[in-house]
């Protein structure tokens, strides 16, 4: 992004070109070098949430695939009415993040994964990891394969199952390419038009998903393991086309027009129909000779793009139909996805016969690592938690829904509101596998000599102090299922083509989205949701979204107490568990296992109910989870108190006073924001507080007394900065 002279110039008169990461602020650095978890310490989740054996490693007899259970859940095969939530590790190296690991670093990082409470693994870009500088086509490299298989299997043998990307990179399993990882080449649109690219896809499914894996003894396409392939990441059409737009360009790709020409008449008589219906055929576009044009702006509305999203839904629902019909002819008995991103009303009819509906969301998207790049630095809670309401409207109910990518990007510093809020949505909403984004979710040390390691970078989320606390805190909230599930349902209806428009970008509207900070959502045939009790039809109107929650009120769906409203931007959930003030940045949840609240200050104190918050510095996350099991906050021993604000790389710079714009983003080690906060519990006895290093080690007392349990916190203690603290209580 390049910076306009007034900016420069208003940077020189602030006294220089760029802006230290430390001003007014004091940052803490980190001391840990090792970030193993160790075994039995307060972050070792394998005894509160165990990982099923899978496959041979089970007991005899069960059947432990994940299956489409009752009510379109995930489940065992053998146990299909008893749901399972999938805490996903997203596996997205590539050599500048140190590839896949060796045997002994594969061991213990799937134990690692484990500990930390993940039971599903999402391997992105294998393609590109075994194709890293090779020449010729499907030329594996052998030591990479290796790696991969051994991981599967150290995977599998912790009880993790896996979420593959059937082709992830542009450039696919083809040889002589050292650009895998960019968006670079057409074999995404190819594969829709050209039978060569097909046939290639298809080859990479034989070669590897069909390959025996020799530590496990079975292809990775018949393992109980392999519970989601994604067919191709991110390919919708449309979102393609976006991806390789430039300036000067036309929007779509020239290979599309001939397959959109023969789909035009199919379904118009003549060129003088054609005219009526768009109104704006040029002289020289004849549908008989097959010379109609794609649309040349996407932004401008027209007929003409409401076609071409019709012939986009067709050639993308055949597609999907026909991939999948592989991989079944390969032996796949698991569920198959596709179109992870791209939230639109075309994509969402893509998404109608799939197995499973899989959807990738971020805020505060960040568009590479080189100086220049910047974000907005804004609140996701400002904005109503927009990201986690956009995924919601693309859930397809009555299918098993995954969230394959997330991530709210470092070095937005409103960061920390993520590990409350995602996890928190996502339990609400009965949401089946929840994958924040990374290269990979932990590191086994800071210090790795790889580019990507050597300082926090966006989409790596290993290095992040305040991710990974948010991670932990996401393990219990969502996969231990702290937080309740909406027993209401508000289907949107669909009725198919008929629903698609001019704009080619349209999507479901944002004020009837907020219905998703109350209730569970998601999109349904115009048949099937108006069998519910309420139901958003089709045409969307202005105001359905006060009229429902009116109504929702008016049957006591939603208890008299509740406190939403839609005019004030204050979203209580129906379970009583959540409430979010848009307005005032804050959002809060009160349950028997765990309460919390982030927000970007705190104007006043906040009670929530065992924990209350008289006052803190600055935007953080405050959250308490009781640690033993069959208690709650109100009764356990053993309670993880958790304290994030904002890290930063040392020496990191900004072009910016307002850090938006990255200049430089340092180096290790990686400092914390200093902070402090006033807690106290409903609770008396006997009670110690500790730090917990970032290695799970429990440091010497910090505070401790008898009676009400009251102290003040600071994340600045004697062993080093930390965001883990352990409170027991006798």
């Amino acid at each position: 992004m390049k910076i306009g002279a007034a900016a420069v110039a208003l940077a020189l008169l602030l006294g220089g070109s760029t802006a230290p990461a430390t001003t007014f602020e004091s940052w803490l650095p980190v001391r840990e070098v090792s970030l193993e978890i160790r075994p039995g310490s307060p972050l070792d989740f394998s005894g509160l949430l165990p990982n099923t054996a899978i496959g041979s490693e089970g007991a005899r007899g069960a059947d432990r695939r994940l299956i489409e259970g009752a009510g379109g859940r995930m489940a065992f095969a053998d146990a299909p009415d008893r749901p399972q939530r999938l805490f996903c590790a997203s596996l997205a190296w590539s050599p500048a993040s140190g590839g896949f690991p060796s045997r002994d670093e594969a061991d213990r990082y799937a134990r690692q994964l484990a500990m930390h409470g993940y039971n599903l693994a999402r391997l992105h870009f294998v393609d590109a990891a075994l194709m890293f500088g090779r020449q010729a086509d499907f030329d594996f490299d052998p030591e990479t394969l290796d790696r991969v298989h051994y991981l599967l299997a150290a995977l599998k043998r912790n009880g993790i199952y896996w979420m593959i990307d059937a082709m992830s990179s542009w450039r696919g399993a083809y040889g002589g390419y050292d650009d895998r990882w960019d968006p670079a080449g057409n074999l995404k649109t190819a594969l829709y038009f050209d039978e060569r690219a097909f046939a290639h896809w298809r080859r990479f499914q034989e070669t590897f998903l069909a390959r025996v894996n020799p530590y496990t003894g079975v292809a990775p396409i018949s393992d109980e393991a392999l519970a989601v392939v994604i067919l191709v990441n991110e390919n919708s059409l449309e979102f393609e086309s976006v991806v390789h737009d430039r300036p000067g360009r036309l929007p779509y790709d020239p290979m599309i027009a001939a397959p959109f020409n023969r789909w035009l008449s199919g379904r118009y008589a003549s060129t003088a129909d054609l005219a009526r219906a768009w109104g704006d055929l040029a002289r020289d576009e004849r549908l008989e000779e097959g010379t109609v044009r794609l649309p040349r702006d996407r932004y401008v509305d027209s007929p003409r793009l409401r076609d071409l999203q019709a012939f986009f839904t067709e050639t993308e629902r055949a597609s999907a139909e026909r991939m999948t019909g592989v991989l079944r002819g390969l032996g796949y008995r698991g569920l198959v996805s596709t179109y992870n991103n791209w939230p639109t009303v075309q994509t969402a009819l893509s998404r109608r016969d799939l197995d499973a509906v899989t959807m990738n969301t971020y805020h505060d998207w960040v568009g590479g690592y080189e100086p220049g790049s910047s974000l907005t630095q804004e609140s996701s809670l400002v904005d109503g938690a927009g990201y986690i309401r956009m995924a919601a409207a693309s859930r397809w109910l009555g299918k098993p829904f995954a969230v394959s990518e997330w991530d709210h990007l470092f070095w937005n510093r409103h960061r920390y509101e993520a590990g409350l809020a995602m996890p928190t949505y996502a339990a609400l909403q009965g949401w089946d596998a929840l994958c924040r984004h990374a290269h990979g979710p932990i590191v086994l040390s800071y210090g790795e000599p790889y580019p990507h390691k050597r300082a926090m970078l966006p989409y790596a989320i290993a290095l992040d102090p305040v991710a990974r606390a948010g991670e932990t805190l996401a393990a219990l909230i969502y996969r231990r299922g702290d937080v309740a599930q909406s027993r209401l349902v508000i289907p949107f209806a669909v009725r198919g083509e008929a629903d698609l428009g001019p704009n080619m970008q349209a999507r479901e509207p944002p004020d009837l989205t907020q219905l998703a900070l109350v209730s569970r959502i998601g999109l349904a045939d115009e048949a099937d949701a108006r069998q519910a009790a309420l139901f958003v039809p089709q045409p969307r109107g202005p105001g359905d979204a006060d009229r429902l929650v009116g109504e929702l009120r008016r049957r006591g769906d939603l208890p008299a107490a509740n406190r939403t409203s839609l005019p004030d931007r204050l979203y209580e959930s129906d379970t009583g568990e959540i409430l979010l003030d848009a307005k005032g940045g804050q959002l809060r949840l009160s349950t028997a296992a765990t309460e919390g609240v982030a927000f970007s200050h705190l104007a006043e104190p906040v009670d929530l109910g065992t924990l209350s918050i008289a006052q803190a510095e600055g935007g953080a996350l405050v959250a308490l989870s009781t640690l033993d099991k069959g208690t709650s906050l109100r009764d356990g021993k053993r309670l993880l108190l958790i304290f994030a604000t904002d890290a930063r790389n040392s020496d990191m710079r900004f072009r910016d006073r307002a850090q938006k714009v990255i200049e430089d983003f340092g180096r290790l080690p990686v400092l914390i924001r200093k902070a402090g906060a006033r807690i106290a519990l409903a609770r008396e006895g006997r009670w110690t507080l500790s730090p917990v290093g970032l290695d799970g080690a429990v440091h010497a007392p910090m505070a401790s007394g008898e009676g009400a349990v009251s102290f003040t916190l600071t994340n600045d203690v004697p062993s080093g900065p930390t965001t883990f603290f352990l409170l027991e209580i006798e």
